[in-house]
């Protein structure tokens, strides 16, 4: 097997990784209605798709591209979870649920997150039921902070799709633009 095939396999699996990366990512944009960006992925994203497969399709007596493709693919699957998690865009709600809700909503406000509480009853009797909405790359900070203050408590996490722009007063609202 020469280097110029060697070489163009390696570009189809980079190409691969890049286009089902952009895809990854154009799904999360279109969950989260961002249409601006979905397109300018989905365009990157078709375009490269295009060229790989035409050179794929043309060249199948090199069955190392069609490895290469498919590698890539799968590549680019991993890649792209791992990229959208760093970027964590959009926001979620956490709902916490225990029996010792003051206790975690004093900290979770001390710590700048709004916090709107209700309560409930559940099989065991009274239970706390705490909303937080925050930004995708602060869910894991509220979590801790409930689990330190009640390791007993459940929680469950949603992506939030649409925001209302009016936000009530907190540490955080002041700085904070949601939309």
């Amino acid at each position: 097997m020469s280097l110029e095939v060697l070489g163009m396999a390696l570009l189809i699996f980079l190409a691969r990784v890049a286009d089902v990366s952009l895809g990854t990512l154009r799904t999360g944009f279109i969950i989260r209605g961002m249409r601006g960006y979905a397109f300018a992925f989905g365009f990157v994203e078709v375009l490269v798709w295009v060229v790989v497969v035409a050179k794929v399709i043309t060249s199948l007596s090199h069955p190392i591209y069609l490895i290469a493709y498919a590698l890539g693919f799968a590549c680019g699957t991993v890649v792209g979870i791992t990229v959208e998690g760093w970027f964590a865009i959009g926001e979620q709600v956490v709902r916490i649920f225990c029996p010792n809700g003051s206790t975690v909503a004093t900290a979770l406000r001390e710590r700048g997150f709004r916090v709107t509480d209700f309560t409930g009853r559940g099989l065991a009797g009274p239970v706390s039921l705490l909303f937080v909405q925050v930004r995708r790359r602060q869910t894991r900070r509220v979590i801790d902070v409930a689990l330190e203050c009640d390791p007993t408590c459940f929680y469950t996490v949603d992506d939030v799709r649409l925001v209302s722009s009016v936000v009530a007063a907190s540490p955080q609202a002041s700085h904070e633009h949601l939309h």
